[in-house]
């Protein structure tokens, strides 16, 4: 964001830094707490509070506990307020979410789905479509494989190639009531998503330099530096999952031989005990290998653990965490995961070795992360004005809320 030279551009821009604030801390601050974070006058902590309020962007409710004296309040989203539409589009199914300011997350329909660009992406589209109203500001979409700046998604193991993801959902078209423009629909590599939302409200939390790994059916990863995640200069940066770190040499549907994702996840677990695997295929069998298979267990986490070693010897973090099945590779056998690990660390590397942990958020950290990638495009001096310009008067547009979990983090 430019610097503010006009009084209009201050207010506008301390708009967006109270917005800012409200959602980052998961609406749990008071007015008070927020002013002096921000370094604000009373006054205009007062003044901007009540815009933000006309405008349907917050809402204030007493602090709770509190006994005596005038009310503490703490803002909070609107009701009427801006939604963002996540999804998180795994290899047999996809979750879809509507998430509010500050992060309280409403899920609105789960599906499995046939694994084809076609079945997976189409029917996660006419599910959007059905949700959009005014209230919807953008759709964020976490899918498990690279993604290009373009919005071009490939997933060697389910054969998909190019596959453009904004044509096949199909949220700009003239048919779509309350459709979406291009720049209202964010793509994101999952676990770049996850890496992100933890950076936010997780573990890597002011952490300067992380690693980020997620593992599902097989294993993708990701630098996080000051907050951000590394994508590359086409988006498709750290791939990890596709470096040769896992000590294999089988080949893998990208291409490449020895792959450290060939060795680590679902597919890995299921080809260990003999199970058919492969086509995002097979998740209730690796579960079940998952809690029965001691030997199965920890040979992938000893193929995380020498890969982890790999790229901390490469990347110097100073925290490693691990989400979907790589928090229960380390819970259930963190041993042998650091005795891999140990001894492939470079001597300077094991005096003061990074923490390695469990993220905070589990398998809930891509569709939180593709809200993140919403609300970072909308909370900008240009998002409010637009809000501002078309935002709902009443409450019919909201999405379906019939049959739906909530939760907040």
């Amino acid at each position: 964001m430019k610097s503010a030279t006009t009084s209009g551009e201050l207010r506008a821009h301390n708009r967006v830094r109270l917005l800012r604030a409200v959602h980052d801390c998961a609406a749990t601050r008071t007015r008070s707490q927020l002013t002096r974070d921000l370094n604000l006058a009373r006054g205009t902590a007062s003044v901007l509070v009540a815009g933000l309020a006309e405008d349907a962007l917050l809402h204030e409710e007493p602090a709770s506990g509190h006994a005596r004296g005038r009310p503490t309040q703490v803002p909070g989203p609107h009701p009427l307020g801006p939604l963002a539409l996540a999804a998180d589009v795994r290899e047999d199914a996809w979750e879809l979410a509507a998430c509010e300011l500050g992060g309280r997350v409403t899920v609105l329909e789960v599906r499995p789905h046939d694994g084809t660009p076609e079945g997976a992406l189409a029917s996660l589209g006419r599910a959007v479509a059905g949700h959009l109203s005014r209230r919807v500001v953008g759709v964020g979409v976490a899918l498990a494989g690279p993604v290009r700046h373009d919005g071009l998604v490939d997933i060697a193991h389910l054969g998909w190639r190019s596959v453009d993801v904004p044509r096949l959902l199909g949220l700009g078209s003239a048919d779509v009531p309350h459709g979406l423009g291009p720049d209202q629909v964010a793509v994101g590599n999952d676990t770049a998503l996850a890496a992100l939302a933890e950076a936010r409200r997780g573990r890597l939390r002011g952490v300067r330099v992380g690693l980020h790994l997620h593992v599902d059916f097989d294993l993708g990863g990701v630098l996080v530096v000051d907050g951000r995640p590394l994508a590359g200069a086409s988006g498709v940066g750290a791939e990890f999952g596709h470096m040769p770190l896992g000590g294999g040499d089988r080949p893998c549907a990208c291409g490449a031989t020895g792959c450290w994702g060939q060795e680590v996840g679902a597919n890995a677990l299921l080809r260990h005990v003999g199970l058919a695997y492969g086509g995002g295929r097979g998740r209730r069998q690796a579960e079940e290998v998952l809690a029965t298979s001691r030997e199965a267990v920890e040979a992938g986490a000893r193929a995380l653990g020498l890969g982890v070693a790999a790229l901390v010897n490469a990347h110097d973090p100073e925290v490693v965490t691990l989400s979907g099945l790589g928090a229960e590779f380390w819970e259930r056998a963190g041993g042998a995961l650091m005795e891999s690990c140990g001894p492939a660390l470079m001597a300077i590397r094991r005096e003061r070795p990074p923490r390695i942990e469990a993220g905070a958020l589990g398998w809930r950290g891509a569709l939180l992360g593709a809200m993140e990638s919403v609300f970072d495009a909308f909370l900008t001096p240009e998002g409010l004005e637009r809000w501002r310009e078309t935002r709902p008067d009443q409450g019919a547009d909201t999405p379906e809320s019939r049959n739906v979990t909530h939760y907040t983090l």
